[in-house]
């Protein structure tokens, strides 16, 4: 073996003991939310925990239904105010902004992905809630605020994988549906769009998982009531704010419930990455 064969030789050594780590990292953290979240969650009963409407530990009461519909709206309305605006705007960066003007977006944009979550919160809270407290005359704590404040919150992340995809697909698929007549926009949404679905889905798949998993910000704005959200105003509770908020005194069972709590969003996670996977399979089929 010549020495360049044995450097090549650690590297790969290297690289395997780094995306082992990496593995074995998802392994352990699974194995631990598994096996302190199922005993809990079969001590109170599945069925009561998954369905339960009331959420009082003092009581022996561990119901997270509320918790799951209020992470369904929230992160429903994030998708609804953030995808769009996000995908379009990756539009305007790959096809229609100047390079000078280009110069300045982008950087903003790169900001906002490396604003902390607590500032994001702390903007809901002095500007979003007092606007939605004036708009609706409600107290400005709730669902919408909350979904305006994660839609904007996953804008950075949609905004850069979807300029990727766009940019990614060869020029000639534009070029020549205006050759062939069509215009700007249809040459973008019939030509482009269907090339780089794979790369609009990811950036989806990331700024829904963003979504999903933000706290701080949630906590700040959301209202945190434990009961089914009755309207857009209604404060809510999500899954990660329940676990934020009560863990830092929670013990035996209490404990316990919070971590089934984030077992149950891990799997709510993974069963949205394999529906987005599903989709994305029927549409190259």
């Amino acid at each position: 073996m010549n020495k360049q064969s044995y450097k090549e030789g650690i590297m790969r050594l290297i690289f395997l003991l780094c995306a082992c780590m990496s593995l074995a990292a998802v392994i352990l953290i699974c194995l631990f939310m598994f096996a302190s979240g199922l005993p809990a969650m079969a001590e109170i009963g599945p069925l009561n925990f998954l369905l339960g409407m009331e959420w009082k530990p003092s009581q022996g009461l561990f119901g997270i239904l509320p918790m799951i519909v209020g992470s369904i709206y929230v992160t429903a309305g994030a998708i609804l105010v953030g995808v769009p605006i996000g995908i379009l705007s990756a539009v305007f960066l790959a096809h229609y902004c100047n390079k000078h003007l280009y110069k300045i977006i982008k950087p903003a944009i790169d900001l906002l992905a490396g604003i902390p979550s607590i500032v994001y919160g702390f903007f809901g809270l002095v500007v979003i809630v007092p606007l939605i407290q004036e708009l609706t005359g409600t107290g400005g704590k709730g669902v919408l605020t909350a979904s305006l404040l994660l839609g904007m919150m996953i804008l950075p992340t949609i905004i850069t994988t979807a300029e990727a995809a766009i940019k990614a697909v060869p020029d000639t698929y534009y070029e020549g549906s205006l050759a062939l007549g069509a215009t700007k926009e249809r040459s973008i949404f019939r030509s482009v769009f269907p090339a780089a679905k794979s790369g609009l889905f990811a950036g989806v798949i990331l700024g829904v998982g963003r979504a999903i998993g933000e706290t701080m910000a949630v906590v700040m704005v959301a209202g945190n009531q434990s009961i089914m959200p009755e309207s857009l105003t209604s404060g809510v509770r999500t899954l990660t704010a329940n676990i934020v908020l009560e863990m830092g005194y929670a013990a035996d069972l209490h404990r316990e419930a919070l971590i089934a709590t984030a077992v149950v969003l891990f799997v709510f996670i993974l069963i949205i990455n394999l529906c987005f996977s599903l989709i994305k399979a029927r549409a190259k089929i």
